[in-house]
This record gives C-alpha cells, sequence and structure tokens, in this order.
C-alpha cells in the first residue's frame, strides 16, 4: 500500500486531513512497503526515537495481543511496540507470509546467511524476481556463537525485514550445521522449517592413514548382522544410474565406504523421529561435505541407498565435491573433472529424489552454469559470509579510516580465526594498506586473499572489546544503519550474481 493510499484510506480525501497524518509521517520515519491494513486496524514500522517500532493504528482484536505502549497519533488511538520476540511470535501468527515454510525439492532454493540480521532487505530485493525460494533465517551454531546472536534473534530479525518490505513471496528458515540434540531441538521448537544435520562426529575420516591390516580391523569391528547384510547389498555389485554411469562396489572400495560412513546412519535415524515431532513440515538435509577427501559417486550412492532402505527422508544431501569449496572466493579445482563428477552426484540425487546441496557456496562463479545446468534446477546453494564481506565493501568505501582499522585488526586475529575455518590465504598477497588511496580501498574486496581474511574474522571484528565496551561492533552497526540503502544495492547486485549465473531468474 503506498503512502498516499494509507492516507486517504485512515482520514478520508480532504486535503486537511492528509496533510495532518502526513505532519505525523515526518515524525515518525514509516517504512511504506510495511503498511498493511487487517480488520479495520492499520499496522506497519516506523522509526520512532532512532529505533525501529510496530505501530498499530486502531483498535481491532489484535490490538491487544501485541506489547507496547498506547498513545494518540494523529488523532488516532495507535499502539507502539518493540521489535521483540514477544511480538515477533504474535507477528508470525497474525501476518503469516512472516512466518517461514518449508522448501520442499521440486524448485531452486538459495541460503541467504545474515550474520548481521540487517541483510534480508537486500536479499529480497536481490530473490524477488527469481525462481529461487529464498532461505533468509540460516545460521550455524559457530555463526551464533560468533557473532554473539540466537537461533531466536535469528528468525525474529527475518520475520521483522519480511514485513518491514511486505513480502509475501515466502521464505526458509535453517539451522544449519547442527550436531546436537538440543540445538536440534530449540530450532525446531522455535519454528525452523529445515534442518542440517552435520554429520562429521560419525563419519571416519581418518581412513587414508590407516593402514591395510588396521582397515581390516576395523571392519571386522563392524556388527555382524550390519556386515553380512551390507555385503550382500553391495559387495561385487554394480548399479547403473539413468545415464549409463555404472557403480561397482569391490574389495577395494566397498569396506572403506562402509567404515567412513555406517555410523552416521543411526545418527540421522534418531534425527528424523526428533524431526517428526514437529507440527510443521520440516525439509531434513543430510551434510557429508566436512570431510578432508571428497565424496566418490560411490559413496555418495551408498549414503543415498542407506538412508532410503532405513526410511529416512531427506529433502537435500551435501555431498564434499572435487575441488576446493574455500569461504568467500570461487573455485578452486579443474572445472572439466568437477562437471564430469558433479553430473553423476545430479544423477544420483534424482534418482533418490532429493536436491544436491552446495556448502560454501558463496562466489563460486566459474561452477554456477554447470551447476544450474546439470540439476536443471532441483538444487540448494549456501551462502553466508559473501554478505558480510558486502557490508564491509561499504565501509571500506564510505568509511575508509573505520575500514583501515578493522583491516588491521583483522590482520592480527587471522591465525586464531584460522581454528574455524579451513583457508589456504596468502598473507604476503594482501596489500599494504599504507600505500593505497582511499579511493581504491573498495577494490580490496575483489582480491581472494583480502576476502578470506575478512570472512573468518569477523566474530574478533564483532565481539571483541576493550575496558568493557565493543571496539568496532556499536560503530559499525550505526555505520551501516546510515548506509543501509547503499548496503541494500549491493546485496542486490551480489546476490542477483548468484542467482543470474546458477540460472535461477525467470524467463
Amino acid at each position: 500500500m503506498s503512502w498516499k493510499d494509507f492516507a486517504e484510506e485512515l482520514v478520508g480525501t480532504s486535503k486537511e486531513a492528509v496533510m495532518k497524518v502526513a505532519e505525523y509521517a515526518e515524525d515518525y520515519r514509516i517504512y511504506p512497503r510495511s503498511i498493511i491494513k487487517k480488520d479495520k486496524s492499520f499496522y506497519f514500522l516506523a522509526k520512532i526515537d532512532q529505533k525501529k517500532k510496530l505501530v498499530i493504528l486502531n483498535k481491532s482484536k489484535n490490538f491487544e495481543l501485541f506489547q507496547g505502549r498506547i498513545e494518540e497519533l494523529a488523532g488516532f488511538k495507535a499502539k507502539i511496540g518493540p521489535l521483540s520476540h514477544y511480538n515477533a511470535e504474535i507477528l508470525r501468527k497474525v501476518f503469516p507470509f512472516t512466518a517461514p515454510s518449508a522448501l520442499g525439492n521440486k524448485k531452486p532454493s538459495i541460503g541467504l546467511g545474515d550474520r548481521l540480521g540487517i541483510a534480508t532487505p537486500g536479499h529480497i530485493e536481490a530473490v524477488k524476481e527469481s525462481a529461487a525460494m529464498p532461505v533468509f533465517a540460516q545460521q550455524s551454531v559457530r555463526e551464533l556463537n560468533l557473532t554473539g546472536r540466537t537461533f531466536k534473534s535469528v528468525l525474529d530479525d527475518v520475520s521483522w525485514a519480511v514485513f518491514q518490505e511486505g513480502y509475501q513471496a515466502g521464505f526458509a528458515a535453517d539451522a544449519d550445521h547442527l550436531k546436537e540434540k538440543p540445538d536440534i531441538k530449540e530450532a525446531l521448537d522455535l519454528g525452523y522449517t529445515m534442518l542440517t544435520l552435520d554429520c562429521t562426529d560419525y563419519i571416519n575420516d581418518d581412513l587414508d592413514q590407516m593402514s591395510e591390516s588396521e582397515v581390516e580391523n576395523a571392519y571386522a569391528e563392524v556388527p555382524d548382522y550390519l556386515r553380512e547384510g551390507l555385503e550382500n547389498q553391495y559387495l561385487n555389485k554394480t548399479f547403473v544410474l539413468n545415464s549409463g554411469y555404472q557403480l561397482e562396489y569391490n574389495q577395494d572400495n566397498f569396506k572403506e565406504i562402509v567404515l567412513i560412513y555406517y555410523k552416521m546412519l543411526d545418527f540421522a535415524k534418531e534425527i528424523q523421529h526428533l524431526i517428526k515431532t514437529s507440527a510443521r513440515n520440516v525439509d531434513f538435509e543430510i551434510s557429508i561435505d566436512e570431510t578432508s577427501t571428497p565424496t566418490t559417486p560411490e559413496a555418495h550412492f551408498f549414503v543415498a541407498n542407506e538412508l532410503k532402505r532405513n526410511n529416512i527422508e531427506v529433502n537435500s544431501l551435501a555431498p564434499r565435491f572435487v575441488g576446493e569449496f574455500q569461504k568467500g572466493i570461487d573455485y578452486i579445482g579443474d572445472l572439466e573433472q568437477f562437471e564430469k563428477e558433479f553430473k553423476v552426484h545430479a544423477d544420483i540425487a534424482d534418482r533418490f529424489g532429493y536436491k544436491l546441496s552446495i556448502h560454501s557456496g558463496s562466489d563460486k562463479f566459474s561452477v554456477f552454469p554447470i551447476i544450474g545446468r546439470h540439476t536443471q534446477g532441483r538444487v540448494h546453494v549456501k551462502t553466508a559470509g559473501t554478505n558480510w564481506l558486502e557490508a564491509i565493501r561499504v565501509v571500506a568505501e564510505n568509511n575508509p579510516s573505520l575500514y583501515r582499522d578493522i583491516h588491521a585488526y583483522a590482520l592480527k586475529k587471522f591465525e586464531a580465526a584460522k581454528e574455524y575455518y579451513h583457508v589456504t590465504t596468502d598473507l604476503d598477497k594482501v596489500p599494504e594498506l599504507a600505500r593505497m588511496s582511499d579511493q581504491e580501498l573498495g577494490e580490496l574486496l575483489e582480491i581472494n586473499e583480502v576476502r578470506q581474511l575478512l570472512h573468518i574474522t569477523y566474530g574478533f571484528i564483532l565481539q571483541d572489546k576493550k575496558d568493557g565496551r565493543y571496539i568496532f561492533r556499536d560503530k559499525l552497526y550505526k555505520f551501516w544503519d546510515e548506509y543501509d540503502k547503499e548496503y541494500r544495492r549491493a546485496l542486490e547486485r551480489h546476490i542477483g550474481r548468484h542467482l543470474n549465473k546458477l540460472g535461477f531468474y525467470k524467463n
């Protein structure tokens, strides 16, 4: 609803009445896309005393549900409420489009992890003309710990942003890379509609360091009933995919595949039982990508087939692809080899009816066309850190002094940050800031080493304090509030480039 339509419907069409409401609007920065009418009341967001607030004009049956103070504004009774968790829960009930929904596996989707809680308006601008279903709320426990946020605040921030922008096309919420039951239960209870199960702790990633006798001894420890059943199912068998590709299980690869993956199946089954206690539809994703060696087609098929045989229903699965999917930079590896193997992975996913999920999908522009072409859109691509980097780019372009301080601090914290992320950054390739003009700083975000430097140090930049006060956090949020339009445009452009390369824009 436009501001003019809102004013005229609210007070009538007389010029004097509209002007009266317009005077009120000057005092309260109204977000016009948020204006919505329900049960003879108007709801919208406005910036009041430098903070966003929910405003409800005219009493209705929902007026008393929201917390807030009652005032008279422009001759109308109004409730002005905080953007709190309590009010967010009510908002999701009153306006269901602000609540997440399940993705399904019939159309492309993109995860848009927002470490700051301010990126959703830009994400909406990027995706609203695309064929992709967005996952606006997407965070891992690691990211929550490094940013000081919670699953609760992540979802609430998205709901308020969706309301602010009047976006009603639907979105999902992904509790990403979870390993522990309490975290899983918390996310499900809050209403998250996607759960990404990180199976790392149940995958044997040390097999390449074991001798042949150690492998034999470990295989002998697999329970007899399980070992015999798997041998009957796979050993010396060949499976043919729709493409004609043949998957062979022999003495050389079978035992290793079993030893790497068999323990994760009971874990996945246990978590599926927990998911089924949820009152809503939940997309279940299995992540087997956190390994040092790529997932072979035979290993992928084994996992997929065992999930099916154990009645574990998954919406998507994330293998570890050949090459390097490092954070915040393009794909590292042989594109021909990637495409050759990716086609097989896509064929396996089609056979079992789930999406392939691409983790660390930010900025992998060289492989995006391959991914889009061979999945025909039945794919989920996850991004996260690239949205943070765009926020830092806006700082570099508009507050050079603040950027220089952040950059220098990131260099100090880089080694500590490598505990959380795998990168192969060569800091010797990071230009010396003293030799760069202020106008050149934004160009640093095109350099892989700088991108990774800033990507993995975000937790220290946001959370570190000196003398009890944040070093950068408060300054940054104040800056981004002032330059919110610039950040919105940066995300629209950058995420739009992802969607375009993937072929996700509507024809």
